[in-house]
């Protein structure tokens, strides 16, 4: 059943209002945030940014993003995941609903999603052109790890492996946004954005449990299904101390700056967010305050983590 805040086509009369809304737009933030701190890491170098690269290499990362979201719902329809959730918390989880929904069709979400990631290659071999050859390589990466993500055969998402390609997708956008600015390759993005990219794997990893039992019934093997919600919750914690332990860690060894610790303040909502979780993961109806402490910790972490690296830069 829809819920009232859930699309409906009639609420959709322009086309393009309509399909930019099935890109989830509010959720495109964390790719914004990756992008940041990939240009504070090439700025900590002494790097000269350039804006016009900056800008287009955010657009096209968020041009990425936002086809493989599409993709997501596409083949979350086809494997009847979403349809059969009845516990979603939308927006957060349950996916777009706008196959579900009836807005787009079937047909046209998977040609929108391919579309988008289709639009991005040009744009990726002009960056590579004026910046580094090497960045073809990372946005092919971005691009495989982000369909691989939910397409067959390797559907990663249903096969315990989501976490990491959630991670390793958003640690791509740093590097590749790092190395567009430099021109070159270095380990220094990498050290700093894989914090961030933990904070947004345990997004992922929050989401899935409301929606475990529709997953289960469709065949997607993800740690929520595979351990049951109550055993799988202390995966939370776990994932956000790794993130916040490489931040400690790659600090201390003075592999960043100490204003990189900065963004340990996003741990309040973390924090909130473990409390929530581990209190109530087995209640999908209350876990949206959970979820939405998720997000704020993972937008948090990332922009004081740019903002802390940008300042390392203006006091050297």
């Amino acid at each position: 059943m829809r819920t009232p805040q859930e699309p409906a086509l009639a609420a959709y009369p322009n086309a393009f209002l309509r399909y930019f809304a099935a890109t989830r737009p509010a959720f495109l933030s964390v790719t914004f945030a990756a992008c940041l701190i990939g240009l504070a890491t090439a700025a900590l170098d002494g790097v000269a940014l350039r804006p016009a690269v900056a800008f287009f290499t955010v657009f096209f990362a968020l041009l990425a993003h936002a086809g493989i979201n599409v993709l997501n719902d596409y083949y979350d329809a086809l494997n009847g995941s979403d349809a059969a959730n009845s516990e979603r918390l939308f927006p957060y989880t349950g996916g777009s609903r706008f196959i579900q929904n009836g807005v787009l069709d079937l047909r046209a979400t998977g040609v929108f999603g391919y579309a988008l990631l289709a639009a991005v290659v040009p744009a990726g071999l002009w960056l590579a052109w004026v910046s580094a050859g090497g960045l073809v390589l990372i946005g092919l990466a971005g691009l495989f790890v982000g369909w691989a993500y939910s397409a067959p055969p390797l559907k990663l998402m249903s096969r315990g492996w989501g976490e990491a390609a959630i991670a390793c997708g958003w640690l791509i956008v740093v590097i590749g946004a790092d190395t567009a600015q430099r021109g070159a390759f270095s380990p220094l993005p990498a050290i700093a954005g894989l914090s961030y990219a933990l904070h947004v794997a345990n997004l992922l990893f929050i989401n899935q449990f409301p929606d475990w039992r529709a997953d289960a019934a469709s065949g997607k093997r993800n740690w929520v299904v595979r351990l049951g919600p109550r055993r799988a919750r202390f995966g939370y914690p776990l994932i956000l101390g790794l993130a916040n332990g490489w931040l400690l860690g790659a600090t201390a060894l003075g592999a960043l700056p100490r204003t990189a610790l900065f963004a340990l303040a996003a741990l309040a909502p973390a924090l909130a967010a473990t409390r929530g979780l581990l209190a109530h993961a087995a209640e999908p109806r209350r876990l949206a305050p959970a979820i939405r402490a998720t997000i704020a910790a993972a937008l948090l972490h990332g922009a004081l983590l740019a903002v802390g690296l940008f300042m390392a830069r203006l006091a050297a």
